[in-house]
């Protein structure tokens, strides 16, 4: 952003590395909501690759939100420095998860699968293949950003984020939902609208460090986010009535049980985005708030949305 659009253009003393230190707590409760899928599903078995797949939708749905981060207001510089961490990590974790899927599919431990059974996953199964599609994805969006980073006046964020986008919707319309009619694209949706809306307030807990920025960014946030939970929450409840055939699954199958775990979560996060949409929005665009108040905020809404993330992801490997 402009710094003549800036009322208050003084950034608060060690706010952006307490920020990074907090926002580091994404993974361990991401991987907590992981672990509570698992003792849900019980008996269903859930694939090893869980807490990989946590870490990678964590990562990806960052980079989405960063990289959207520019439409929120057009003179906000894109992160490109963030993109580029970011994006490499996406990569590597998306990496460890196929590697994960091969050895699991050939039922062999990772540590004894040999380059060329990697190598006939990679190619002869249809996981291995959309793995390989989405490692291209993570690598383009990582290399261009560290290109943008060089050279910013020669790089467009828009591109990024498109990668970015077809990359986060790969798996999610060839897995289970695909076999069911419209199940494609209701999961490419659920998924599509879940990354932006954790991974954009994550994106401005990263970045802003101004109340004026704040009061800007917030608001335009706030409008997006109202549809986007909206889309979350009638896609994730049609896949999941779809998936587990009837409400008695609920409670009698591991699937369901993780399902209703993360709507009671995710009806928790609605309500907090309503409470903070009526009280921490409207004083934050008035300039009544610190920056530090709402960084507060938003850091506290992404923990808990993190969590929300471990469940998703598990379920995503539930049989």
């Amino acid at each position: 952003m402009n710094r003549s659009d800036r009322t208050d253009r003084r950034r608060e003393p060690g706010t952006t590395g307490n920020a990074v230190r907090w926002l580091l707590l994404v993974v361990p409760l991401g991987l907590a909501g992981a672990g509570l899928a698992w003792l849900l599903a019980a008996s269903d078995p859930v694939q090893p690759e869980a807490p990989a797949r946590v870490l990678a939708d964590c990562a990806g749905a960052t980079v989405l939100g960063l990289a959207a981060l520019p439409r929120l207001h057009e003179r906000t510089a894109p992160p490109w420095r963030w993109l580029t961490i970011l994006a490499g990590l996406w990569a590597a974790t998306e990496f460890t998860m196929l590697a994960l899927e091969a050895g699991e599919v050939q039922g062999i431990p990772v540590r004894r699968m040999s380059a060329g059974q990697f190598g006939e996953y990679l190619t002869t199964v249809s996981g291995g293949q959309i793995g390989i599609a989405i490692l291209i994805g993570c690598g383009a969006v990582a290399v261009y950003s560290a290109f943008a980073y060089r050279n910013p006046d020669r790089a467009t964020v828009d591109l990024v984020l498109v990668f970015a986008a077809v990359t986060v919707a790969l798996r999610p319309i060839t897995g289970h939902m695909s076999q069911q009619m419209f199940g494609s694209v209701l999961a490419a949706v659920h998924a599509l609208a879940a990354s932006a809306w954790f991974g954009l307030l994550l994106a401005l807990a990263l970045t802003v460090r101004t109340r004026g920025e704040w009061a800007v960014l917030l608001p335009r946030y706030s409008a997006w986010a109202l549809p986007l939970a909206a889309a979350v929450a009638l896609t994730g409840v049609l896949n999941g009535l779809i998936r587990v055939g009837g409400l008695t699954a609920l409670a009698t199958t591991g699937y369901g049980r993780i399902l209703l775990a993360k709507t009671l979560l995710l009806a928790v996060l609605l309500g907090l985005g309503w409470w903070w949409r009526t009280r921490w929005v409207p004083r934050a665009a008035d300039h009544r708030m610190t920056a530090e108040s709402s960084l507060r905020r938003a850091i506290s809404e992404v923990l808990a949305m993190a969590v929300v993330f471990g469940l998703a992801a598990t379920l995503a490997v539930t049989a």
